[in-house]
């Protein structure tokens, strides 16, 4: 049995992660975790009732990651600092520093550590500047930087990937997932801390009418089932086609905000006839991402299973009650 770190594993996609590595029962689990969100307090005391490892470390102290990553083959890197839109522009540079200071740490001691693969959980932000649709991976090397301190500070994490693969000879592999949604998200405390979903359904379910919208909602967006992402990641690390490579990981429906936001009314069960007001938006909302995930079906045989639909419906009943 080989041992596993999930950095950020008590979050939102690394919790999904460690649910789907322990079902397999053959590996040995670790989560490194700075418990920095509720949610992630949360799901670390389910973690300990299965008998998994866990450790709380800050994972800008390269000792620390160094403690933590020993004995394990491979590494699953989803620590970062991250939220919804608004998030990103309130606390640029918070995100690019403590994403830096995050990335120097792991992939150090993912080197000292002889750690066969480190599994590197970028964005699909990477592609925010991004003029062909469906975006293919090697378009990221084509089209300018992102704007946002996020994306950018994503899209530098592919590239500790790549240096330290030349010069350390250190494996990995990049996902960038597009919008992940599904249960144990919650809605922010304020407008864009958390992403679209469940701040929709939470505006739906206090009531809010008619229902605030940020920009036109003509924005098109392909939504992954959290379960579909975790699955993605798992596949690529056990995958020799996934070494050194980098995949797209998506649902291929695309949905306007504008439709989005119809149909969480509809599952919400309004009585009122649907009716929106547009709000302004943030500088960097991007009108478009919409990716190709043809790479995954033909080097891992990955694509998602969750229907849209199915997602939201579950989404809206968790969420109805826990808010």
């Amino acid at each position: 049995m080989k041992r596993v770190l999930i950095t950020g594993g008590a979050g939102f996609i690394g919790s999904a992660v460690v649910n789907q590595l322990k079902s397999r029962d053959k590996y040995k689990i670790r989560i490194a975790d700075n418990l920095s969100k509720e949610s992630s307090r949360a799901i670390k005391k389910s973690n300990e009732v299965r008998g998994i490892e866990f450790y709380k470390v800050d994972l800008t102290d390269e000792r620390e990651a160094l403690k933590v990553m020993q004995g394990c083959e491979y590494v699953i890197h989803l620590a970062a600092k991250i939220g919804g839109i608004g998030y990103f522009h309130k606390y640029p540079a918070t995100i690019i520093s403590e994403n830096n200071k995050i990335n120097s740490s792991v992939f150090n001691a993912a080197v000292k550590n002889n750690v066969e693969r480190i599994v590197y959980v970028s964005s699909s932000m990477v592609f925010e500047s991004a003029k062909r649709f469906p975006s293919k991976e090697e378009d990221v090397c084509k089209i300018p930087p992102p704007k946002t301190a996020y994306g950018f500070s994503k899209l530098s994490g592919e590239y500790y990937c790549r240096a330290y693969n030349q010069e350390f000879g250190l494996n990995y592999t990049i996902i960038r997932p597009f919008n992940a949604y599904g249960i144990n998200e919650y809605p922010g405390e304020e407008i864009g801390y958390a992403h679209v979903i469940p701040d929709l359904v939470k505006k739906i379910l206090q009531e809010q009418y008619p229902l605030e919208l940020l920009g036109d909602g003509k924005q098109i967006r392909c939504f992954t089932h959290v379960s579909d992402v975790a699955n993605g990641i798992i596949t690529a690390m056990e995958k020799k086609a996934g070494k050194n490579e980098d995949f797209n990981i998506s649902g291929e429906e695309k949905i306007r905000m504008i439709d989005l936001a119809k149909r969480l009314w509809k599952l919400c069960n309004v009585k009122k006839p649907f009716k929106v007001k547009f709000v302004p938006g943030f500088e960097y909302d991007i009108k478009k991402r919409i990716p190709s995930v043809e790479k995954a079906k033909k080097l891992l045989g990955w694509e998602a299973r969750v229907k849209l639909d199915d997602g939201l419906k579950e989404v809206v009943e968790w969420l109805r009650k826990e808010i």
